[in-house]
């Protein structure tokens, strides 16, 4: 898929952004005699001497989105049904296989009901407050409030989810985090936290995935214009202006509508490398039929996969190789010192303290009978290993 090229415009979050003052509209005056109106006569062309016909008028497609569902007293299960109707702006850079945490895979798992969304704050392995989600919903209306103060803008909720009005992008939908009123440069706001390792993306600007959210929140409502004020870190706090840009409109709209297909005729696309495909393809064919076999012998593009498998595999232990004797001369070069300083950086070799642990077979050894009292079956999963003929 193409780079997507974006048109962001930091602002100074420092500074309060007055709104223009609404132009007044001039009347014209009395003495004037307005002109008669006439009827339009319909376009016509002429195709033989004596044969014409009239040309049809195109109706003009509206900009103004559906409001799809309103989500003020929607339960959660609810919630999620729509959400699986369709593909939202927090799913737009996931279906055009951008995101950084979420494959394009695990969303069609999401989608097709073969997966739930990990999308509250009971996911975080049991610990309360440890969620990235939880504490994003917490501080968005402290986030939404700093806007308000530095922008002047003023913001609302829009509690709705928004759908397409082209009935050929239906599939769009968008759930707004607040709209801006009385601004006729800027429409939308989106709040966004990052933490220790998130802000790592926003070091130059808004990351690509958010900016893929933004345009697509501006293509489902037709508006020109969003802000996005993110917290980083917990105190520091950046504002930056995305404009609508049709061109990326067009190329994300067709990225999704690829997507949506897949999930229409429940064909799963194609893994990409990340974890979030590791973990989608693990639930997508959890077990195997045992001793089932797939002959893949005349599929040519089958065979030219396993091929890259087995070259993909030699490099690999060529470069560790190679790592690892780099890594024992330098070692030479460090000797009994535990730090080396380089032109570009430096390595440490430092011996890690010594640790107390349970030495577990020496305790089962000596009593058998606890291993009865305190098993625990650890379930097994599917290894991926190359065999030889």
């Amino acid at each position: 898929m193409k780079e997507f090229t974006m048109n962001m415009i930091a602002l100074n979050h420092t500074t309060t952004t007055q709104l223009k003052p609404k132009r007044s509209v001039m009347t014209a005056k009395a003495s004037r005699t307005p002109k008669p109106k006439t009827k339009a006569k319909p376009a016509e062309v002429t195709l033989k001497q004596n044969e014409v016909i009239s040309k049809p008028v195109q109706p003009k497609t509206s900009t103004t989105p559906k409001r799809l569902v309103n989500t003020k007293d929607l339960s959660r299960e609810d919630w999620l049904q729509v959400r699986r109707q369709g593909i939202g702006s927090s799913d737009a850079a996931a279906a055009c296989g951008i995101h950084p945490y979420l494959s394009m895979l695990e969303l069609w798992m999401i989608k097709t009901g073969r997966m739930s969304a990990n999308i509250d704050a009971s996911s975080n392995n049991g610990i309360e407050g440890y969620s990235p989600l939880y504490w994003g919903n917490t501080l968005e209306p402290m986030v939404a409030k700093y806007y308000q103060e530095h922008t002047g803008n003023k913001v609302r909720r829009v509690n709705a989810v928004l759908q397409h009005p082209d009935p050929d992008k239906a599939f769009m939908l968008a759930n707004l985090d607040y709209a801006i009123t009385g601004n006729d440069e800027v429409q939308i706001l989106e709040c966004k936290t990052a933490g220790e390792h998130g802000a790592k993306l926003w070091r130059d600007g808004v990351p690509l995935y958010v900016t893929c959210q933004v345009q697509h929140q501006l293509a489902v409502t037709g508006k020109q214009a969003a802000h996005i004020c993110v917290l980083l870190c917990g105190h520091e706090a950046k504002i930056y202006k995305v404009e609508r840009d049709e061109y990326l409109i067009a190329s994300i709209t067709e990225q999704e509508r690829l997507f949506w297909q897949y999930v229409e005729t429940d064909t799963p696309p194609t893994p990409d490398h990340s974890e979030s495909a590791a973990k989608a393809l693990k639930q997508l064919y959890p077990t195997a039929k045992p001793s089932s076999k797939v002959d893949l012998r005349e599929d040519a593009g089958a065979n030219r996969l396993f091929e890259q498998l087995l070259s993909y595999r030699v490099s690999m232990e060529d470069i560790e190789q190679r790592h690892d004797q780099v890594k024992h001369q330098l070692q030479t070069l460090i000797a009994d010192n535990e730090i080396a300083v380089f032109e570009k950086g430096a390595i440490s070799w430092k011996r890690s303290k010594d640790s107390v642990g349970l030495d577990s077979k020496a305790v089962i050894k000596a009593h058998p009978e606890l291993l009865t009292q305190f098993s625990k079956t650890k379930h097994g999963s599917r290894r991926f290993v190359i065999l030889n003929d």
